[in-house]
């Protein structure tokens, strides 16, 4: 068959682009339409003129309207000042006082024009002139958009950080404030004390991980934006106590399980054992072990009003974890992300020193965790010779490659079982477990005791006195199979 069955492929669509012939191809597309100015204008004239008539009427488009979604940067600073005597509670607004402000940018007799645009128009057209003026940002944030992802198309390097280039372009359109710009301090206060308030009523809490004294030592559970990394050696029950708090936060938030390590159907027998408190083995035999139907079929229809998203693709890259997180935020919403774990993650680029994979990361976990206004909950092994020690509780240097993990995580915290070294230990200890927060940038470190049920792979607050480990050996080292 020749070559010449297929005309199709002559296409520009079909054949490798190199530099050279870009420019050609080019050359045959239609011009793109960009975003038009006028009526842009226009509605930015006539919303202004509603804010110096009537102060009020911009309170349909403070929650959203920004000054840099104003086409034109004066408008953008007129803008400013109403909402800045918008927000003190005023009434009203002086023309003369904002082109006083604005002197070096306007004239009275300019601001007095556009104060005047919307004189004899109800004032209940404000907020459809707000939605207009943000959709318009939108259109020119998305031509903006749609240029860079055109370059990178065309551009160097691996493909795959191209894709994750041009998806962190598009999410980026999805949210209403921009962040990440300068704000100088008195304005920080301000807004900072608004925070405060709100925290006292009530309003702004942290993610509560259904661990009591957990939540305590982390001021009030877990942070958005924050990167929280649990780590102990095999068998200890790293995904034991993802799996508990992320059940826990999916009844009021959504969450995302990656695990890297088990298949669905193994992570759907310990969701199951969790919250049904029906032992792991009696689902793993059931007719052996006569097993309740009925509390299995209350325990799917509970399941109904969680919000527990999981996925079971293995070998997973920093690059591939962004691209499913985003599309999970953009489907179902996400607060947090569990990921089970970081030691099956694999870097971008292979070739490099495993200590350089796990920087880049922990370094995009931390920087994922900021952009979609998530906290990341990633799981992580300890170097097995922490089992020698009199103190067989690890510590940061444990972590295995802990440079990057030690660097980037807000929260570090390390599980300990004793009995799993020490099996000879009192009846006191089968279902202890030490949760030990060493490393918290925003509050104190100490230990969490907790209660591990092995039979439902769970963890829960532990009640009393604990038992003391005082005067035990170290166990003999050995080696462990993957929790």
């Amino acid at each position: 068959m020749s070559y010449d069955t297929f005309p199709h492929l002559d296409h520009p669509h079909f054949v490798d682009q190199s530099a050279e012939s870009h420019a050609e191809f080019m050359a045959m597309r239609p011009e793109p339409v960009q975003p038009t100015r006028d009526t842009s204008i226009q509605a930015e004239y006539a919303l202004l003129s509603f804010g110096f008539l009537n102060l009020r009427s911009l309170d349909a488009v403070a929650d959203y309207l920004k000054p840099e979604h104003f086409v034109e940067p004066l408008h953008g600073k007129v803008y400013a000042r109403l909402m800045a005597a918008f927000n003190r509670g005023a009434q009203d607004v002086d023309v003369i006082a904002v082109a006083d402000e604005l002197k070096d940018d306007v004239t009275l007799p300019e601001l007095v024009a556009i104060s005047q645009q919307s004189e004899g128009v109800s004032f209940g057209r404000a907020a459809s002139l707000g939605r207009l003026v943000y959709d318009k940002a939108q259109n020119r944030q998305l031509y903006a958009a749609s240029q860079q992802i055109a370059e990178l198309a065309f551009g160097d390097g691996p493909v795959a950080a191209r894709i994750d280039a041009a998806q962190a372009a598009v999410s980026g359109l999805q949210a209403h404030e921009s962040a990440g710009e300068w704000v100088d301090s008195y304005q920080a206060m301000i807004e900072h004390t608004e925070l405060l308030d709100r925290r006292f009523e009530g309003h702004v809490v942290g993610i509560q991980t259904g661990l009591p004294d957990l939540d305590d030592m982390l001021d009030g559970g877990l942070q958005r934006q924050s990167l929280v990394v649990v780590g102990a050696r095999p068998g200890m029950g790293k995904t034991a106590i993802g799996m508990t708090i992320g059940l826990h936060i999916a009844q009021t938030h959504s969450v995302g399980f990656l695990s890297l390590e088990m298949p669905h159907k193994d992570v759907r027998d310990r969701q199951l054992a969790i919250l049904s408190g029906l032992p792991l083995s009696h689902l793993k035999r059931p007719k052996l072990h006569d097993l309740n139907w009925t509390s299995v079929s209350h325990t799917v229809e509970q399941a109904r009003d969680l919000r527990f998203h999981v996925s079971d693709r293995a070998g997973l890259n920093i690059l591939q974890v962004r691209a499913r997180a985003r599309a999970l935020k953009r489907r179902h919403g996400l607060d947090v992300l569990v990921l089970d774990y970081i030691g099956l993650m694999p870097g971008t680029d292979q070739k490099m020193p495993r200590a350089y994979q796990v920087e880049e990361i922990t370094k995009g976990l931390k920087a994922l965790a900021k952009e979609l206004d998530i906290c990341i909950i990633a799981l992580a092994q300890v170097n097995r010779g922490v089992a020698d020690r009199a103190d067989q509780t690890p510590a940061l240097s444990d972590l295995r490659d802990s440079g990057g993990i030690e660097q980037d995580a807000d929260v570090v915290a390390f599980i300990n079982r004793p009995i799993v070294n020490k099996p000879d230990l009192p009846a006191d200890f089968k279902h202890y477990a030490l949760l030990r927060v060493a490393k918290n940038r925003q509050g104190q470190q100490g230990d969490v005791h907790l209660h591990y049920q092995g039979e439902l792979t769970k963890f829960g607050a532990w009640g009393g006195e604990p038992p003391c480990l005082k005067n035990i050996a170290p166990a003999k080292a050995r080696s462990y199979a993957l929790d």
